[in-house]
């Protein structure tokens, strides 16, 4: 899949401002990153930590909150890990799923999707 871009708006924990992110979208992240500095300047501020396992193999422990966001008119709540300022933002998976969108690798855009259901009797 070919690499590709996606603004997000990223909402104030009082949810009166926001801040728009252009993410890489990386369906192999599991959250969503967005630089530290711009979660504290719209008051989110790390509630736990997660280890995350880095491209390149390393772990590291990474500050985690939730945050509103908001993909092509779609709200959600999801976890964003707190950047470095030197990195790119990414749009991960779990916020992916959370406003129902997928990706289209071939076009490099989103595109609604519905929900899966576990289906009895397999």
């Amino acid at each position: 899949m070919g690499a590709f871009y996606h603004s997000i708006q990223v909402f104030s924990s009082g949810g009166d401002k926001f801040e728009i992110v252009d993410a890489l979208v990386d369906t192999g992240a599991s959250y969503s990153q967005v630089p530290g500095s711009v979660l504290r300047q719209l008051g989110i501020f790390p509630t736990d930590t997660a280890l995350a396992e880095l491209a390149d193999g390393r772990v590291v422990e990474d500050a985690i909150a939730e945050a509103r966001v908001r993909i092509d008119g779609r709200d959600t709540f999801t976890w964003v890990t707190f950047g470095p300022e030197d990195v790119s933002p990414l749009l991960g998976a779990h916020a992916l799923e959370g406003v129902r969108l997928a990706v289209d690798p071939v076009r490099r855009r989103l595109i609604p999707t519905g929900i899966l259901r576990m289906r009895r009797g397999i």
